[in-house]
């Protein structure tokens, strides 16, 4: 049975949907035709990092494309750095990253697999750890190694030439990081390396060192970052703008209605995996006005919903959240909480519901007409409660409290 079914053109097509840079282009578009015509999957490597188990949308931004490949028919080779992060990788560091213990590595490495597998059919997956390799390596093979790459070029590097410069430590190890890296492609004979823009020179060094080593030199193809729900900076966890794969449907699909009309256009290129004609559609009737802005954001919470919760899931939500606040209806499943008569004090209340992190984001909020009682905004820190009556307390758009006070 035929493996590679989809023309060498399309491929390239759905690819560069919102890809940064493809190196070079013709190069990989002359591999794709090769292999539809000797249907012969490429072999297509990703680097995960086992020292960040906990992955959210950001991430996924890669990972749809190795979707988007696997499901083309290529081979994914999924590759635990478990030698590589006992080194740590100093991409994007301002300062040496602490190393890893073999404990560590191998926790996180399952933990990151496992929330995989929501995207990729893990069983069509070739898991690799790069020590069955670079573990085997002896003295001189690294001195070899060496040899092919001046300091020059990994002083080029800009976070090592930032760090050059301000005098502060670069270790001997930290210029491993990239050679290890790029041996892995070696090893692999990769045909295709996928990365974010921050990896570039790293991919870049695996395309170098398997030309030293006489081998085909792999394509790259460098994805973008995703910013977070505050629309301005990456997506990470230590900034709280993150959306992750554990989240509950509800929690998801809120957090995506909350990112701007803007951002919801880049969140459907890298996220949505509808095929790009439908994509571009969806993009011109935003542009157009022919689209409104709130379906479509409605649509693609649904959507990204449903990838990572049973199906039908997402249109659950999507009906949750509109007789939530298009209908102004109170939902069903709205937590309660039985509350003795008298005075309440409103902080420390919605600090014990996790409404708030803090009393300072409580007093913040109430100051931008965020929190409101029975629909009337309300910023004073204490509320009193009559006796067998209900309220609604409501903070921002997502969340909602129902208190019943004893009679």
């Amino acid at each position: 049975m035929r493996k590679i079914t989809i023309a060498p053109e399309q491929q390239l097509k759905e690819l560069k949907r919102g890809t940064v840079d493809i190196i070079p282009e013709k190069e990989l578009l002359d591999k794709l035709k090769e292999s539809y015509e000797k249907d012969r999957p490429l072999k297509v490597k990703f680097g995960a990092d086992p020292s960040r188990p906990d992955i959210h949308l950001g991430h996924t931004v890669i990972i749809q494309k190795l979707k988007l490949l696997q499901d083309f028919g290529h081979d994914i080779y999924f590759l635990i750095g478990d030698f590589t992060a006992r080194i740590g990788d100093p991409t994007g560091k301002s300062q040496t990253r602490p190393l890893l213990t073999d404990e560590e590595v191998i926790t996180n490495a399952k933990s990151y697999t496992q929330q995989v597998s929501k995207i990729l059919d893990m069983e069509k997956i070739k898991v690799v750890f790069n020590n069955d390799w670079l573990g085997e390596l002896t003295p001189i093979d690294m001195i070899k190694m060496m040899a092919k790459v001046t300091v020059s070029s990994l002083l080029e590097r800009d976070d090592f030439t930032k760090r050059y410069k301000a005098q502060e430590a670069i270790y001997m190890h930290e210029f491993a990081y990239p050679l290890m890296q790029g041996y892995d492609s070696v090893a692999i004979e990769a045909d295709l390396e996928l990365g974010g823009t921050d990896q570039t020179f790293n991919l870049l060094m695996g395309r170098h060192l398997q030309k030293a080593y006489q081998k085909e030199p792999q394509c790259i193809l460098t994805m973008p970052i995703l910013e977070g729900t505050d629309g301005v900076q990456k997506m990470s966890k230590s900034l709280d703008n993150y959306i992750s794969l554990e989240e509950s449907a509800t929690d998801m699909f809120g957090k995506l209605m909350s990112i701007s009309d803007d951002l919801m256009k880049k969140y459907y290129e890298l996220l949505c995996r509808r095929p790009s004609e439908e994509v571009e559609a969806i993009l011109k009737g935003l542009n157009d006005g022919s689209k409104h802005p709130m379906e479509a954001k409605k649509e693609l919470a649904a959507e990204i919903v449903d990838y990572y919760h049973p199906a039908g899931t997402g249109a659950e939500e999507r009906k949750k959240f509109e007789d939530r606040f298009a209908k102004n209806k109170i939902p069903d499943d709205i937590l309660t909480v039985i509350e003795p008569a008298g005075e309440l004090k409103v902080l420390d209340f919605l600090n014990r519901v996790e409404f708030i992190k803090s009393n300072g984001e409580g007093r913040r909020l109430m100051k931008q007409n965020a929190f409101k009682i029975d629909g009337k905004s309300y910023k004073e820190e204490s509320f009193v409660l009559e006796a067998g009556k209900e309220y609604i307390f409501k903070l921002g758009k997502l969340r909602l409290v129902k208190i019943k006070v004893e009679s």
